[in-house]
């Protein structure tokens, strides 16, 4: 760690203690002047806080080529070489949460508003008559397949159009279809009526006073039961605040991978317990993981998403390079420091991903519902 320039008197400021050379021997203070120029305060802070000095990168390379080997040495009491490795943690994590889930504006998507009105909709010509006519002017015979594709068209168009029109317009159209049903008693009229139904409570459902407004319109048999009304009032609200829910959700990640290291450490503890070595050990060992794939998501998300952008087909190649990376990497670390089998690795291994992922899902359920009863 660069030091700033020694004193030549050999009295400890700190103690008084007689210093040999460049340390104290009594209490371990550096022997420096006292006067030091802005930067050089403002670097050997940083460095003494850090430890940001030779020793990030000689912890750095083999913490990223050398899976596990990190971990053995400093458990081994080779520890000089490296640095402290919760306070590597904690500085990684701050930049890693700052590059990565750094704070995004959220702008709606444009939907799809045009508004189709009643008269609109009645006109609208029928892509199964305007392919019927093309056929018949080529020359083609009737075909079932044909007839029913078209028809699978006619219907998804239909569900279109239907979702563009007004609540008023729908309900008119809706009591259209009843009245013509009810006469003609047709099964795939009375299964577009469903269908038109349920995009008219959606509608209507929009917000949760129109679904109590609805409800009471209801006979008393057929309203939902105060538990049905409960989910549909979370469920509304949480559609209409899902951006402030997943904002939150994301501002809380760094807790949320705090608190699940610990019980990750467990978890590989749980799996190698045959190895006898204390849960301190594990949890060191889990801390070198979550730190090698911190630094590796710090380096490569900016360049998908920035870069080359977060769908184009070099970013899917580059996360699937990453994801065979960290694969690796979790395989031979959990290899070269429990020194097992491979097979027997691989499945443990399996394990592991599988309840850190179940208590992952959890975990952000549980935060969901949180942030959900704060923000109502």
């Amino acid at each position: 760690m660069s030091a700033g320039k020694y004193r030549k008197e050999h009295n400890c400021l700190n103690c008084g203690f007689h210093v040999e050379k460049h340390y104290c021997s009594n209490c371990g203070q550096p022997n420096l002047e006292l006067k030091e120029s802005f930067w050089t305060f403002i670097s050997h802070s940083i460095a003494h806080y850090f430890h940001f000095d030779n020793k990030f990168f000689q912890t750095l390379t083999p913490l990223l080529t050398k899976p596990g080997q990190v971990t053995l040495d400093y458990l081994a009491g080779k520890r000089a070489r490296y640095i402290n490795p919760v306070s590597m943690y904690i500085f990684v994590s701050i930049v890693y949460f700052l590059v990565v889930y750094s704070p995004k504006k959220h702008t709606k998507q444009k939907e799809d508003h045009d508004v189709v009105t009643i008269e609109n909709y009645k006109k609208e010509e029928k892509v199964s008559d305007t392919v019927k006519n093309a056929l018949k002017e080529a020359g083609v015979p009737h075909n079932a397949i044909i007839d029913k594709a078209v028809k699978s068209i006619d219907k998804d168009l239909d569900l279109k159009n239907f979702k563009k029109l007004s609540f008023t317009d729908q309900e008119q159209e809706l009591n259209r279809l009843k009245t013509e049903n009810a006469t003609l008693k047709s099964d795939s009229l009375s299964d577009v009526i469903e269908d038109f139904e349920d995009i008219h409570i959606q509608r209507n459902d929009s917000t949760y006073s129109a679904y109590l407004a609805r409800q009471k319109k209801l006979p008393p048999a057929e309203q939902d039961s105060w538990y049905q009304k409960l989910i549909k009032k979370r469920a509304i609200t949480i559609g209409e605040k899902s951006e402030v829910i997943q904002e939150t959700l994301e501002h809380n990640r760094p807790k949320q991978y705090f608190l699940l290291m610990p019980l990750l450490a467990w978890f590989i503890m749980l799996n190698f317990r045959k190895n006898h070595i204390y849960y301190l050990d594990h949890l060191i060992f889990t801390i070198h993981g979550m730190m090698a794939y911190f630094i590796v998501e710090i380096f490569t998300e900016p360049i998908m998403k920035y870069v080359f952008g977060e769908h184009s087909w070099v970013s899917n190649i580059l996360e699937f390079v990453v994801t065979i990376y960290l694969a690796w990497y979790m395989f031979m670390a959990l290899t070269v420091f429990y020194k097992r089998k491979t097979w027997s690795t691989i499945f443990k291994m399996l394990w592991i991903v599988i309840l850190y992922s179940v208590a992952f899902k959890i975990s952000e359920l549980v935060m969901i519902n949180l942030i959900y009863y704060v923000a109502t």
